[in-house]
């Protein structure tokens, strides 16, 4: 596989060790900061906007991309007031995206193939990975774990993992195995976050509705046994404070969250999140005691004037 660089990055890159030692934090809900009261709890996005991720890093942004044509759109949560700061483009798609405040990096994954890396400040497009042919796969998350960012295929039985930094450097695939059993035709592998001791890789299924603990090293899946509640249907993405995993099971309007135990082979039902203004959340980010979700609203039939927006809970 290749990469394509618009421009080079002018961003410094953290050294291996440092990154490592970030593994257990990020995706683990790093920011310390805690919203005020008066900070909006729902904001709206441009109409047409058709959102499916967000990122947050450790500043009070959220970054929320576009099916429609991969721009990116940015919001201070602080007042709920946002900007286009990425425009998109012909055939561009942006889905599940992680932000990481450190590097000055938006990572994006791209549905047709391609993970995107953009400048979190200005939107500057500066590498376009090719993780797999356009057809036929769908990149629709990523994780940022350890010197690798780590790519999910929904339609194919594979992880691909590219380094950090902006930098280009080899991709690696990496086929799912053990308990792992692709299914045609639907979404299979969807959210996905580190695991607390940094390690491996836990990955939602989202058809039937499952978890697996993937050891990136050889991609041998194993399948996280769920107590309290059978499985975890259109669960889309995954957010992680320490051992409570969050998933957001879109269609059902709902946020599961699950303890996880220390060697990640069993999670048990805590609890259950809804709210009224849920209308088919996707993924979510956290800042804070909240958790902020985009409503992809896919029950609504799209036009330029459907109104879309994204909404914040409380942890």
């Amino acid at each position: 596989m290749t990469s394509t660089h618009p421009r080079p990055t002018r961003r410094a890159v953290l050294g291996g060790t440092a990154l490592a030692a970030l593994a257990v934090t990020v995706g683990a809900g790093q920011a310390s900061a805690t919203p005020k009261a008066t900070w909006p709890t729902e904001f709206p996005l441009p109409n047409g906007w058709l959102p499916e991720g967000i990122a947050i890093g450790d500043k009070p942004y959220a970054y929320m991309g576009s099916r429609a044509n991969g721009a990116i759109y940015r919001t201070d949560l602080r007042t709920g007031e946002g900007k286009v700061l990425f425009a998109g483009g012909t055939g561009l798609i942006s889905v599940g995206l992680k932000a990481d405040d450190r590097e000055g990096l938006l990572y994006v994954a791209g549905n047709t193939g391609v993970g995107r890396v953009h400048d979190s400040r200005t939107g500057e497009l500066l590498v376009t990975h090719q993780l797999s042919e356009a057809t036929g796969h769908f990149i629709n998350d990523v994780a940022l774990v350890g010197d690798r960012a780590w790519f999910t295929d929904s339609r194919a039985a594979a992880l691909y993992a590219v380094p950090r930094g902006g930098k280009d450097g080899e991709i690696r695939t990496l086929p799912l195995t053990g308990d792992w059993v692709q299914l045609p035709d639907v979404n299979n592998a969807n959210g996905i976050v580190g695991t607390p001791d940094g390690r491996g890789l836990i990955v939602v299924k989202s058809t039937p509705g499952e978890l697996y603990h993937v050891d990136p090293r050889t991609g041998h899946a194993t399948r996280i046994k769920l107590v309290g509640q059978d499985t975890v249907a259109n669960g889309d993405g995954l957010w992680r404070i320490g051992r409570t995993l969050y998933v957001v099971q879109n269609r059902l309007n709902l946020i599961s969250v699950w303890d996880l135990d220390k060697k990640v082979t069993t999670a048990t039902l805590r609890k259950t999140i809804t709210d009224p203004r849920f209308d088919v959340p996707t993924t979510a980010a956290r800042f804070g005691d909240r958790l902020y979700l985009v409503n992809a609203r896919f029950t609504t039939p799209p036009t330029p004037e459907t109104t879309y927006n994204a909404v914040a809970v409380s942890l």
